[in-house]
């Protein structure tokens, strides 16, 4: 009999780590996620949608309007029924509003759902009498003093006064102007630019 109960006893142990193992498993959260969940690209809210970034457009319980997309070098997205739409620029939130504003004209009470699934990296360029000119990686909030020096500095014959700052604004292009000696003496918040900013220093 003690022969039977320690034989017994041994078995159990020799088990007892893979039950309690899969005691482990059985007491997970069933909302822990999974390691393919964590590969869905993520965005802030307020980011601006630029050329080159895939999207995925949902219209509910509309398989031939919900479709992946990537907009167009031109800033636009084209959806059946709408037609085209611009996009770069805006907000997931904001092309959402205006996809379901206008396909109301063809549904009742279209849900429309925008996913960034893939942004374009992005940029701002400096170009002239800088040490090096080219792309610099936009990461965050990036000053024109900030990418200057990222750009190595003024050349020798840089003129710091009338620095121009070309910057895409829907078909157009706006120039703006940028005194580098007065942004130095004064307490005014930086320039900060934006994707696809060229900065020219002549």
């Amino acid at each position: 009999m003690k022969t039977a109960t320690f034989t017994a006893f041994c078995f159990f142990f020799l088990l007892s780590p893979a039950l309690a193992q899969e005691a482990r498993r059985s007491v997970s959260p069933t909302n822990t996620p999974s390691p393919e969940a964590s590969d869905t690209t993520t965005v802030a809210s307020d980011y601006r949608m630029f050329p080159g970034d895939k999207l995925r457009i949902e219209v509910y319980k509309d398989a031939q309007l919900s479709q992946s997309l990537q907009i167009r070098p031109d800033g636009k997205i084209t959806l059946p029924l709408v037609g085209d739409v611009a996009a770069a620029g805006q907000t997931p939130t904001q092309l959402r509003e205006s996809l379901t504003t206008s396909l109301k004209e063809y549904m009742t009470n279209p849900v429309v759902t925008v996913i960034v699934v893939e942004s374009t990296p992005q940029s701002v360029y400096v170009m002239g009498e800088v040490r090096t000119s080219g792309p610099i990686p936009l990461k965050g909030p990036l000053s024109i003093m900030q990418a200057i020096a990222m750009a190595g500095g003024f050349s020798e014959f840089a003129n710091k006064k009338d620095i121009k700052i070309q910057r895409q604004t829907g078909a157009a292009v706006k120039t703006l102007t940028f005194n580098y000696k007065e942004a130095l003496d004064s307490n005014r918040a930086p320039l900060l630019l934006q994707a696809g900013d060229v900065v020219v220093v002549k």
